[in-house]
């Protein structure tokens, strides 16, 4: 199992708010290069992404399932990318003073990648994951959307009810 961790400098809770924006998915896991579809019911558990990874035209149609969801601790996806293979990746988050610790564990589940030896397969997912771990922080840590409040309209001259926004 492939593990790497990172501080953040943000709760816990605005990981898990980057990681419920199912859209911004390619914007932090290293290889994923777009979005095909976002579940309805994401990240409840047994929702899918239906991404991509590779560069084009290598391109290899994936999904990722959540299997554990529980905000702010802990997530758990699994990962199928065949002709690859399925991997389990393993998201912890523990606060830590004014920020957390986002650890990150991976390990290839079914098919091919299951024959490649630990030591091998580390050499490509640690620096991924380091990466991935990086970017999901610049996202949790000020550039991932907020919930916004609906602005309260003002009423227009002449006019004292509320206006709304079509």
């Amino acid at each position: 199992m492939s593990t790497v961790a990172r501080r953040l400098e943000c709760p816990p809770e605005a990981v898990f708010r980057v990681i419920a924006e199912g859209w911004l998915f390619p914007s932090w896991i290293v290889g994923a290069s777009r979005m095909r579809q976002v579940g309805d019911d994401w990240p409840a558990v047994g929702s899918q992404l239906h991404h991509s990874f590779g560069v084009w035209p290598l391109v290899i149609d994936d999904r990722t399932t959540v299997l554990e969801w529980d905000p702010p601790h802990r997530v758990v996806f699994q990962a199928q990318g065949w002709p690859l293979g399925e991997a389990r990746v393993i998201i912890d988050v523990k606060p830590r003073g004014e920020g957390c610790v986002v650890r990150m564990r991976e390990y290839a589940e079914r098919g091919p990648g299951t024959l490649i030896p630990k030591p091998l397969l580390d050499l490509f997912l640690v620096p991924r994951n380091r990466e991935t771990l990086h970017r999901l922080g610049y996202l949790a840590e000020g550039g991932a959307p907020q919930p916004e409040a609906e602005p309260e309209a003002e009423p227009a001259e002449g006019d004292d009810g509320p206006r709304h926004r079509a």
